[in-house]
């Protein structure tokens, strides 16, 4: 199935199938009690979702936004699950996709860790470049998403964009 750019694959607390991405990528949002969105999470193409839902079922924990047109192979849950019963070695596969992710959220946390605001979101704007070149971050996330990410303010994501792309001027305009 194809999602085009910000169409949604499934909702928070709705129950169903998983989900492999074989391209693209997705968001996902989870709603606070007061209705405030917040970027949770970023699939890429590779990855088998809901991460939660892997052995055992559950409601999905957020909601899943295309950011780009993703192709999306559809997982029945009862296959699944079934498939998993008869085949306890694809649980092996199950704990790579794990693992994976894992790694992932590790190169999240440096770019948390970072101590220069700058920095953060220099190390941000590299890790989506692997993934959606020749788009950018702010391509594909507003200012606000980018900064649940990397945890800065709106304000400071949109100063440290503005003194890049001035930069980026100057050093075009020397040239």
């Amino acid at each position: 199935m194809l999602l085009h750019k910000g169409e949604t694959l499934f909702r928070q607390g709705e129950l169903g199938p998983l989900y492999r991405i074989n391209s693209g990528m997705l968001k996902i949002i989870r709603l606070h009690e007061d209705g405030s969105p917040i970027v949770m999470n970023i699939i890429t193409a590779g990855e088998t979702i809901p991460h939660h839902s892997l052995i055992t079922q559950q409601a999905y924990h957020g909601t899943a936004v295309a950011l780009v047109t993703c192709d999306i192979e559809v997982l029945p849950s009862q296959e699944w699950y079934q498939t998993l019963e008869n085949h306890p070695e694809k649980c092996r596969d199950i704990a790579l996709l794990l693992q994976n992710k894992l790694r992932m959220m590790q190169q999240r946390i440096d770019q948390l860790t970072q101590a220069a605001p700058a920095a953060k979101l220099h190390k941000l704007e590299q890790w989506f470049d692997e993934h959606i070149s020749p788009a950018t971050l702010s391509d594909v996330l507003t200012q606000d998403e980018i900064g649940q990410l990397i945890g800065l303010r709106r304000e400071t994501v949109n100063r440290l964009m503005r003194a890049k792309a001035d930069k980026r001027k100057e050093s075009g305009a020397s040239v």
